[in-house]
């Protein structure tokens, strides 16, 4: 990999904290941007100085072309922009070659999101009579009361659960801490699963959430869990944890609450990730209007 690629990388990882996802990507980008280069060049090594619009123009057409999603095209764009403007900063370039480049115009899809009934339907799935089953519905209640990312849920230790606040400190994107509410509900089934736990976890797991084996829970078993529930109760497309996320989102605007404390909430760095949410809740008071106005 080139020396300052490798220093970008290292500046936003340590500097910036950008998440483990976010660094993954922009690495595989910016390598992929190395690649194309050096033979639009032809050379072995490339002069980033050398390096002009015209140049990411057609690496961009390139990408268009090879019929990957505008989404995936956009977040390369944004590597490369995050990538000049350190590249200039830190003066191994004399001009910003992307700077006037806009991002490709996407289609927004609205986030899917459960109702209420079909909530109340898959918290009554799993069996809680046994270790597996109080785990599953106690992660089930934490991503629909909390609406935690997935690396967050997995991520939660002994420690994220302040019971006598009623709250959970979550280590979000960025390494950013938060602490958000912990319902009624989601602590009841947490208090019942941890009684379970100490039978099964291995030494030095301080995860609170682990598999039957007592190992830390990973991304691919927690998908099939809460995938294995969301199919018996919704036809959504994609029944996955990111599905009760939207769905606690949309459920606390449907009932009122400020767009700026779902903001916090969620863990969003900006306004604007949350306002996607708002065009569900308007579908939904439109729906709403038009059952109980007698002029709609």
């Amino acid at each position: 990999m080139d020396q300052y690629i490798r220093s970008f990388i290292k500046y936003i990882a340590l500097e910036r904290r950008y998440s483990e996802h976010t660094i993954q990507s922009y690495t595989t980008d910016l390598k992929q941007f190395e690649s194309f280069l050096k033979k639009y060049f032809d050379t072995d090594k490339v002069d980033w100085n050398k390096t002009d619009k015209n140049a990411v123009r057609l690496f961009m057409n390139d990408l268009v072309v090879s019929n990957i999603s505008r989404r995936s095209v956009a977040r390369k764009l944004a590597a490369l922009k995050s990538f000049y403007k350190f590249m200039v900063r830190e003066e191994h370039v004399s001009q910003n070659p992307v700077i006037s480049l806009k991002m490709p115009k996407f289609e927004k899809v609205l986030p899917e999101y459960i109702s209420v009934q079909e909530v109340q339907a898959l918290l009554k799935l799993p069996e809680i009579r046994t270790f597996e089953g109080l785990r599953d519905l106690a992660i089930l209640e934490l991503f629909y009361g909390t609406g935690l990312r997935l690396a967050e849920l997995i991520n939660l230790t002994m420690d994220s659960i302040l019971f006598q606040e009623n709250a959970l400190r979550i280590i979000g994107k960025g390494k950013k801490e938060r602490v958000i509410p912990l319902g009624s509900a989601a602590k009841k089934i947490i208090l019942e699963y941890l009684e379970f736990r100490p039978q099964y976890v291995q030494e030095k797991v301080d995860n609170l959430f682990v598999l039957i084996s007592g190992k830390k829970m990973y991304p691919m078993a927690i998908q099939r869990i809460v995938g294995k529930y969301l199919s018996q109760v919704s036809q959504a497309r994609h029944r996955s944890p990111h599905l009760l996320r939207h769905t606690y989102a949309t459920h606390l605007l449907n009932a009122g609450a400020s767009i700026r404390v779902v903001k916090d909430l969620l863990g969003h760095e900006s306004l604007s990730t949350t306002q996607v949410y708002t065009h569900l809740s308007l579908d939904y008071l439109k729906k709403i209007y038009k059952k109980a106005h007698p002029g709609s």
